[in-house]
């Protein structure tokens, strides 16, 4: 078995990781109940009003967010398998922040391809959402979603999300993450708005298409990632 069939091997098991909170009591995740409610939007360049474009602004910044290319990898680095199906990506994140190192078990729970009535008219939007796994040191889901308004041609990209912070039995990772997990939350979905909006500039302006299918490569040979792959996998016996 070679190094990469047995990385695949580990990061398949997390699919057996449930999520860390019941969705279905979403209606409870209020900022009155302790959660931090957050949502983010950034203007990418318009198209011409009607459906999006194949090389236009909606295509690009969706192939971005497809590849998880939008997060600074200075930051986040999201590592999963590059044949699995989006509605069935498992990812582990791992982020840095003021010298703390985190990993991050995330399971993708929805994802969006639909028409729908805006404020300002019918809306074309594609994203997804990934929620916590057991493990993780928060509750909570997060969303992003390319939104192109098909009268205007106004393409956004937004982010929503809910959290709470989680158990967190490493006393080192519960100071870190009490110091410092909301502001890298903050750090991440600003510069992630950044990210996109160079990225798709950069598609357009090249007109080539950005990124390709999901790579793992990243993670291949780093020992580091696979030690904290058999921690998790091994905390839940699989």
């Amino acid at each position: 078995m070679t190094e990469f069939e047995r990385f695949k091997a580990r990061l398949e098991s997390l699919e057996k990781l449930g999520l860390n909170l019941d969705l279905e009591r979403r209606k409870d995740f209020t900022a009155a109940n302790g959660w931090n409610l957050d949502h983010y939007e950034a203007e990418l360049p318009s198209e011409s009003p009607g459906e999006p474009l194949d090389g236009g602004s909606f295509r690009a910044a969706q192939t971005v967010l497809l590849d998880y290319k939008f997060p600074p990898p200075n930051l986040i680095t999201g590592i999963f398998l590059p044949d699995q199906p989006l509605e069935k990506r498992v990812m582990l994140l791992r982020a840095h922040f003021l010298g703390f190192t985190f990993y991050f078990g995330v399971k993708v729970c929805g994802v969006s391809d639909e028409l729908r009535a805006g404020k300002n008219g019918q809306e074309r939007v594609w994203g997804y959402r990934y929620a916590t796994l057991e493990g993780h040191f928060e509750r909570g889901q997060i969303e992003f979603l390319i939104v192109k308004n098909l009268i205007s041609g106004g393409v956004q990209f937004k982010i929503d999300a809910f959290s709470q912070t989680g158990l967190i039995r490493n006393l080192i990772y519960r100071v870190g993450f009490s110091l410092f997990g909301r502001r890298l939350q903050r750090r991440f979905a600003r510069q992630s708005m950044l990210r996109m909006q160079t990225l798709v500039a950069q598609a357009l302006k090249s007109g080539q298409v950005v990124g390709s299918s999901p790579k793992i490569s990243s993670a291949q040979g780093n020992p580091e990632v696979q030690d904290k792959l058999e921690e998790l996998t091994e905390a839940k016996g699989v």
